[in-house]
């Protein structure tokens, strides 16, 4: 429980109204000593909950300013706690200066996501829900947003608690036959156990699909075009961002540094990242671009890998392996000729690759369908929500625990089995905050904004 009260500037600074939030057992107590209602004789203390009280915030006899105060009593609020909110004007000194009283009566300074923490702490959302608040806040696209308030609705958490459900009734069936094993529960050897894994498993994959789904809705997808000197990246960038961000000329290796730009493709965030030409070179300078082209296809979601298709070797020169050979696993790389409006000998043309024009625009939608099937965009995932890499991380664990289960049901060992389960269990329980690995919160709220 915690003893001490909070505040915190919760708006962006600039604006014609800024909001401090205050939040803890002595939050209304504090506020009182620095509001005065317009109305004479009433007291913020009085107030019905959810109601909105004008009146000055005063420092002594002097008036700082106007101002509108709503009241929440506990447990009734967002975090649970007494907690009140003072919306005021949104001068950068109103705002500092509120503060300030508020501090010099009893409160002090929220930590980063302090608020959020709390509202988890004391049970009025679970720990994916609590990220969902930051991710909604951070969305950069109409689908991220959505996904990240399906997120904080629960749609995430209701799909994991099902599955832990599924998981901790099948631990406590084995559970029960190492424990009475006299009862002759023959549940195992007929096979009924190894069934109920396996449909554990398909409902884990299923979703894990729809995680790294949510997982791109809210990071976006980071799309890195490389490939060998001049074969069209930043003509490519040009025609993908629809405005010339990068310069294109005849020269080879003009491009020497990445050049970043961000489209909106159906709702999904695409990063946009153009990189320096990849050669054998003496060159320094582009010895340090074809080495950050390198690295930036190391950080990369999907990788292009651009290739002249008049070029009769490109499809197998060195820039294409040196590409390759720095790829992450499970990246997905797709090959693009480039220059079909020069002529493409058929023949020559890889399966899977996309043929483009960047100059002309010619299959630049074909392209563009292909990054969205590879991103999931257009998947029937009813009530997609957001996640996070450690969410993904989680999810894997627990399908690998449950893999042993299947080959320690092999054996019949089944208290190998029933620790395995154990194990898988912990994993989603991460997910929720039901398990809470050494500074899991600290670095999760961390990555707040003060006031959240």
């Amino acid at each position: 429980m915690n003893q001490d009260t909070i505040c915190a500037i919760a708006t962006a600074q600039g604006g014609a109204i800024g909001c401090i939030r205050v939040s803890g057992p002595d939050a209304i107590e504090i506020t009182s000593r620095i509001f005065t209602p317009a109305r004479k004789g009433k007291k913020l203390k009085d107030a019905k909950p959810y109601t909105l009280t004008f009146g000055h915030i005063h420092e002594e006899e002097n008036i700082i300013d106007e101002v509108l105060v709503s009241l929440f009593r506990a447990p009734h609020s967002y975090t649970g706690e007494d907690s009140t909110e003072i919306m005021c004007h949104g001068s950068s000194y109103i705002l500092q200066k509120v503060l300030q009283l508020l501090i010099g009566n009893g409160c002090r300074l929220a930590a980063p996501g302090e608020y959020t923490q709390r509202a988890f702490l004391g049970g009025k959302m679970d720990l994916s829900q609590a990220e969902a608040v930051a991710d909604l806040i951070d969305a950069g696209s109409a689908s991220a947003a959505r996904a990240a308030a399906r997120s904080l609705q629960g749609v995430f958490s209701q799909k994991v608690y099902e599955i832990a459900e599924h998981l901790t009734n099948l631990r406590a069936y084995v559970e029960a036959t190492l424990d009475f094993p006299e009862e002759d529960i023959d549940f195992i050897n007929d096979g009924r156990v190894a069934r109920q894994v396996d449909d554990i498993l398909k409902e884990l994959t299923d979703l894990e699909k729809r995680a790294l789904y949510g997982k791109v809705l809210r990071d976006g997808l980071t799309v890195v075009m490389a490939g060998a000197p001049n074969v069209g990246k930043s003509s490519l960038m040009n025609a993908l961002a629809q405005n010339e961000v990068a310069i294109v000329t005849d020269i080879a290796g003009t491009t020497r540094d990445r050049i970043e730009h961000d489209i909106d493709l159906d709702g999904l965030l695409i990063h946009l990242i153009d990189t320096a030409g990849v050669r054998e070179t003496d060159d320094p300078v582009e010895k340090i671009g074809v080495e950050r082209t390198l690295q930036a296809v190391e950080t990369a979601d999907v990788v292009l890998t651009l290739v002249d298709g008049t070029d009769k070797t490109a499809v197998s020169d060195t820039a294409q392996t040196w590409i390759r050979n720095r790829l992450r696993e499970g990246v997905t790389e797709v090959l693009v000729m480039n220059k079909i409006d020069l002529g493409v000998d058929q023949g020559k043309i890889p399966d899977g690759a996309v043929c483009i024009s960047a100059k002309t625009g010619e299959g630049i939608d074909a392209l563009l369908e292909k990054l969205k099937k590879i991103s999931g965009n257009g998947i029937d995932f009813e009530g997609n929500f957001s996640a996070r890499t450690r969410h993904l991380t989680a999810i894997a664990k627990a399908k690998s625990h449950l893999i042993q289960v299947q080959e320690s049901l092999q054996s019949m060992t089944l208290e190998l089995v029933a620790e395995e389960l154990r194990l898988a269990l912990n994993e989603l329980g991460t997910i929720t905050g039901q398990i809470l690995p050494d500074d899991l919160l600290g670095i999760i709220f961390s990555k707040f904004c003060i006031g959240k």
